[in-house]
């Protein structure tokens, strides 16, 4: 079978809600109002740390399809003030926030034992909060969260072949600025700024996957041990040291396309790696200066920099059952399936979601009860299901 990216179809239920005359879509999908929409008709399960979990109304799978949101739409108006990275939750939250992961991870690998028959996938798109609410690429929910999807790999093998070219699947490294002019620094940044004693670097082979050829460019590491190292605490450290050394490397980067030999950013998380391995290299120096110069000149180029950090952080396991661990930058605000070369057309098609809800919504409250009786939540009823 030839091996490339895929392109599925999703049905989904259109969304009745009426957005209010002299506001942009995504302005109101910004507000109070529409969030309480969302936990009213789509919540599982909420707890007093303010992490929602909920079904995906505009979903990737029908197979399984969830996201834990950290939800400050009540005790923060300002969509801009918001957290969208997992270094600016407390961490209390953070605390919880792991452990429900770490038990929906868990399910997901017990309900789906074969990696040859379903692909795994958990992870978190940030989009700068600095962004305009109407630039384009913007999220419907400005707001941090995790995305927990299952597909299964025949209908993967299925699919068409996406078009390669495809804007979306241009972040997964290959065409991305990081890996087409600094790679080599990139990874070596890495290398020398993180002190991981669990994760592994994975070589891009092993962390491929290979119906698809993705991820293609982007640093990697393997899990030992799968999804019993998801509990350990440890883990969830090096995962966020994972983020750290992203966040120093972007923040840097951009400082210099903004400012030609400006001083380092502040509150940088490994100031002494910044200094070394990427502040005296050429090729990290040149490239800014090629990107500052564009900025000069085109103004459409410009408008489209991601000043912030955008980052999309992944954990899955791939068709050979090997776990991993990647993080992408975030240039257009593409899906975090495309990482792995799976393009979602989602279609309306109410009747056709209507066939696959009723077991979706068994797999979801499944898992809503194991986190229930792990203390990790309290249920939430809606107009299709309980509170319990």
């Amino acid at each position: 079978m030839q091996s490339g990216p895929r392109e599925i179809q999703t049905p989904f239920r259109p969304i009745p809600l009426e957005v209010p005359e002299g506001m942009k879509p995504n302005e109101f999908f910004n507000s109070t109002e529409n969030l309480n929409d969302l936990a009213q008709n789509n919540g599982l399960l909420d707890n007093p740390e303010g992490l929602l979990l909920y079904r995906k109304a505009l979903g990737h799978s029908t197979e399984f399809d969830t996201s834990i949101m950290y939800n400050t739409s009540r005790t923060i108006l300002d969509p801009l003030g918001r957290p969208v990275r997992r270094t600016q939750v407390p961490e209390r939250v953070k605390r919880i926030w792991n452990r429900m992961d770490q038990v929906i991870l868990d399910y997901m690998a017990e309900r789906y034992p074969d990696p040859s028959a379903h692909l795994l996938l958990a992870g978190e798109a940030s989009l700068d909060a600095t962004w305009p609410l109407t630039s384009p690429g913007v999220p419907s929910i400005r707001m941090l969260h995790n995305h927990f999807i299952v597909f299964p790999m025949d209908d993967l093998r299925r699919a068409p072949l996406a078009d390669p070219d495809n804007p979306n699947l241009t972040d997964g490294g290959q065409h991305s600025l990081f890996q087409a002019h600094m790679g080599d620094t990139y990874r070596r940044f890495f290398d020398q700024a993180l002190d991981l004693r669990i994760l592994r670097p994975a070589a891009a082979a092993d962390a491929r996957m290979e119906l698809t050829g993705y991820p293609q460019g982007l640093p990697s590491w393997e899990i030992p041990g799968g999804v019993e190292t998801f509990k350990e605490v440890a883990f969830w450290r090096e995962y966020d040291l994972i983020l750290k050394g992203f966040l120093d490397f972007y923040r840097t980067f951009f400082g210099q396309v903004s400012t030609r030999n400006s001083e380092p950013p502040d509150n940088l998380y490994f100031p002494d790696q910044v200094e070394a391995v990427l502040l005296f290299d050429n090729a990290f120096m040149g490239a800014a200066r090629k990107v500052r110069e564009r900025c000069m000149g085109d103004a459409r180029y410009a408008n489209a920099i991601r000043w912030q950090p955008g980052f999309k952080q992944l954990v899955y396991r791939n068709d050979r059952g090997r776990w991993i661990v990647t993080i992408s930058q975030n240039s257009i605000g593409n899906a975090i399936t495309e990482l792995l070369g799976v393009v979602v057309r989602r279609i309306p098609d109410a009747e056709a979601y209507a066939c696959h809800e009723p077991a979706l919504l068994e797999r979801l409250l499944e898992v809503r009860a194991r986190l229930m009786a792990a203390d990790l939540g309290t249920g939430i009823a809606t107009e299709t299901w309980g509170a319990a």
